[in-house]
């Protein structure tokens, strides 16, 4: 089944999704934010094929997530490391393991839990209002036009 390309869709939820909407491009950078950073220590992580993580690891650096670096000469071998615009990815990935833990564990708990390093507490991501920093409730948010909308679509 052949997926819709929305990466140039005025839309930056559809746009990010166009990249991060596949699940193994965000377990890649879960374990790239876990230290991962050889193809074989990721191919052992995720128990994905060689043709798959390729495929995955290629686009994620030609999008900027992820860039090669060569660690070795002979033969030549590289390992990915996050770049800022990777590491900016964190955050999603902490606020949808908030959601894992409340909707999709069971009564074992949860198998990760995060450490803040800064503060010493264990904790969960919470998206809050840049302005406020109130939780964000889908109730008590509305969307409105931008200055990157196109005017054919207002």
């Amino acid at each position: 089944m052949k997926r819709t390309d929305t990466s140039d869709w005025p839309c930056t939820i559809a746009r990010s999704a166009s990249v991060l909407g596949d699940h193994w491009n965000l377990l890649i950078i879960r374990q790239a934010c876990l230290g991962t950073r050889r193809f074989d220590e990721f191919q052992e992580a995720l128990g994905t094929g060689r043709n798959i993580l390729t495929q995955r690891l290629n686009t994620l650096v030609e999008q900027g997530l992820l860039t090669r670096v060569q660690y070795q000469d002979n033969p030549p071998r590289n390992e990915y490391r996050l770049t800022d615009k990777g590491r900016d990815v964190y955050p999603i990935l902490a606020a949808m393991a908030a959601w894992g833990e409340k909707w999709m564990t069971g009564p074992e708990g949860t198998p990760l839990v995060l450490h803040h390093e800064e503060c010493g507490n264990d904790m969960h991501g919470v998206v809050v209002c840049s302005e406020c920093q109130e939780p964000l409730d889908v109730r008590q948010v509305r969307a409105k036009a931008g200055p990157g909308l196109p005017v054919e679509t207002t």
